[in-house]
This record gives structure tokens, sequence and C-alpha cells, in this order.
């Protein structure tokens, strides 16, 4: 498919017209028209921003690059060959780089890919990092390489935090943290912080989320992981009864909007416009505001739905329909509240601890709410499964 078709796709999906992606980008009306007809070629700064105005998470960047799929598409004999040149001590400036491109499609992966094999594989590739660092090599190389044993820690350890395995989970996300402290890698550092401000969320322990989260906003600089942080403090905040959490949401869209759109949206360690969505989401439900929580709901579940019909990101689809199901709950619909709840919890790619937190707070409310009510025991059975 050409850049020009998978433009008209995500157009036509979001119903926009030409002019409403003419404004939303700047770019005129005939010149968007010549590249879905294929008599432009699409320049970088138009695939980003159009990327981005449709929320296209990538794909429109990838297809101007010719990939369509995007993704990086490495073959077995591709892998292979890095391990070789890995096990035979290879650190140069190509294999480094190899290393952190396949490093970032395995974080690409982790919205939608099995659990347990994205664990076994970026434990696999952590061990080859470990034994390089054991080598002589270069002082770049070695900043490097710790740089990308700190990604495959964090990313390692949000899995196995997701597989409900909390013990192995902090071992590696402190091993995160000393990578990311000795590379001297603020943003790995940040996101060490954020795991420990999101274990201590979904644990119950608000007040020392908030206080992870503050502890890393000092250290992650102007960062997706700064951004992230924000949104952490935010829903512990919420949950602790704290008021003016608006004004904390507006500062970490703010930084948001300061930093480039990323060349890979699906990079779990990367916050676009869409992801902030999603946080704002959990903010104003906690708040009781559900008009805006409902919006910000279905505004992610179709921005994480492609054209054909692809779930791109299960895990935040299933927490948007519970959002939804403490919707109807409060509007006094529950048998839609249940519907949506149970849902959310149907088998698929999912954050096991933290969906249990969620959809607890929904069985707490439909139990407030309809005291009595047999169907809420179906709900119930379907959380115990999870």
């Amino acid at each position: 498919m050409t850049f020009g078709d998978r433009l008209r796709e995500y157009r036509e999906h979001r119903g926009w017209s030409l002019a409403d992606l003419s404004n939303a980008t700047h770019y005129s009306r005939s010149y968007l028209s010549n590249l879905e007809n294929g008599r432009k070629t699409p320049t970088e700064d138009l695939a980003r921003s159009c990327d981005e105005a449709l929320r296209a998470k990538g794909e429109l960047i990838s297809a101007a690059r010719g990939d369509t799929v995007s993704k990086l598409d490495l073959t077995p004999w591709q892998t292979a060959e890095l391990i070789q040149r890995m096990q035979a001590s290879d650190t140069t400036a190509a294999t480094l780089e190899s290393l952190q491109a396949t490093i970032e499609e395995l974080c690409c992966q982790y919205n939608h890919r099995d659990a347990l094999e994205l664990r076994q594989e970026a434990h696999g590739w952590l061990q080859h990092v470990a034994g390089l660092l054991r080598r002589p090599v270069g002082l770049k190389a070695h900043a490097d390489l710790l740089v990308a044993g700190g990604w495959l820690a964090l990313l390692a350890g949000c899995v196995e935090y997701d597989l409900g395995m909390r013990t192995a989970a902090e071992s590696t996300k402190s091993a995160a943290m000393q990578l990311g402290l000795e590379a001297g890698h603020p943003e790995i550092a940040g996101w060490a912080h954020e795991m420990t401000a999101w274990f201590a969320l979904t644990q119950g322990r608000f007040r020392q989320a908030v206080d992870a989260a503050q502890r890393g906003q000092a250290v992650a600089q102007t960062s997706s992981a700064h951004v992230q942080l924000i949104a952490q403090e935010a829903k512990a905040k919420a949950r602790l009864g704290e008021s003016d959490l608006q004004t904390l949401l507006e500062s970490g869209k703010e930084m948001l909007t300061r930093l480039p759109y990323p060349d890979r949206p699906d990079n779990h360690f990367k916050v676009d416009p869409a992801k902030w969505d999603y946080y704002a989401m959990d903010v104003h439900r906690i708040a009781g505001d559900d008009e805006l929580a409902a919006r910000y709901a279905r505004t992610v579940i179709k921005d994480n739905i492609t054209p054909k019909g692809y779930e791109l990101s299960p895990m935040r689809i299933a927490e948007c329909r519970i959002t939804l199901g403490f919707v109807a709950g409060r509007e006094g619909d529950l048998e839609q509240a249940v519907e949506l709840g149970v849902s959310g919890l149907k088998n698929g790619r999912q954050s096991k601890m933290h969906l249990h937190m969620i959809a607890g707070e929904l069985d707490q409310e439909l139990r407030h709410r309809f005291p009595s009510e047999g169907l809420v025991t179906n709900f119930e059975e379907a959380l115990r499964a999870l």
C-alpha cells in the first residue's frame, strides 16, 4: 500500500475531509489530494504532520519511508547475524546501531505481543549486552551498551509486572536504575522512578506513588518519562482525593507539546497526545467528571483501532471499556456497566496488576450503587478469573 493509499485510509477512518486535514496540518488541499493520488511524493515533515494529526501511531511516517507496516521487520538471518557479531565482541557503530533498532522494535511490541515471549526475548538480549560489557570496549561503546541495557531492563521489568511477577519486576527495575545512573542517562533513570510510582499506585500505596513520581521528575529532565511521571502523580493524587488536578494535568500536557512527535509513537517509552488522553481519562474518572472521562475513553479506543479493525493497544482499550462501564453504572445502567466491565477483562495482552486495580475499583462502585443486584456477580466472577 502506498503512502497516498494509507493517508486516504486514515483520513476517511477519522471521518475527515481534505479540508479538515489541511486545517490541521497547514498543507493545502490540492497538495494533500496530489499526495493521496500519488502525484506528489511526501516529505518527512509532511508525513510526521499527517501522522500526528490523524493519530496514525507511526504508520504514515513508516509509509513515507517505504515501510507500510510500521515495523523494523528484522528477518531471522539479520537477528542471527547481529548476535554473532555481539558474541565476537563486535562493538562497531553498525553493530550498536542495529542493537538500538532491535531494542526499539521490542519496545514497540509491548502493547500487543505475548508477555512471556517478550520477557524472554528482552532478557536474552540483556544477556548479550551484559556479555559485551564484561569485555574491554571503548568508552563510547561502553556508554552505548549501558544505555541499551537500561532500556532492555526497563522493558523486561514492565512485562514482569504485567505478569504479576512483583519480585522479579522490582529487581529488574533496580538494575535499570543502576544502568541509567551509570550511563548518566536521565530519561532511563526517570523511567525507573516511574516504574516505582506505577508499582506503588497499583498496590494502593498512593502517597508513596506521589513521592516516587516527584523524585523522578527531579531527574528526568524534559522527556517522555517526565510527562508520564506527572500523569502518575495526578492519578495517585486523584485517588487521595486531592484537588487542583487540572493544573497538574495541564503542566504535563504543556510539557508534551514541547517534545518532538516521536518517530515510533507505539514505543512504550514514548508519550504522544493519544497516550496523554489515556492518562487524563483515568484522572477524570476518579474525580467524578464522567462526561470528560467518557469522551477520552471513546477517543482512545478510536485512536487505537486501525482502519481495518486491528487493536493497536489491547491494554488501553480494555481500561477504556472499564471506564465506560463506570460511567454507565453511575448513570444507572447496570446491565451496560457489567457488559463493558466484562469485555475489558477478556483474554488478550493484559497488564494484570494494573487491570486488577481498575477492575477492582469498578467492582466497588457497582457494589456501592447496586448492593442487592445479582448481576454484579457476573462481573465479580470475571474479575476472580483474572
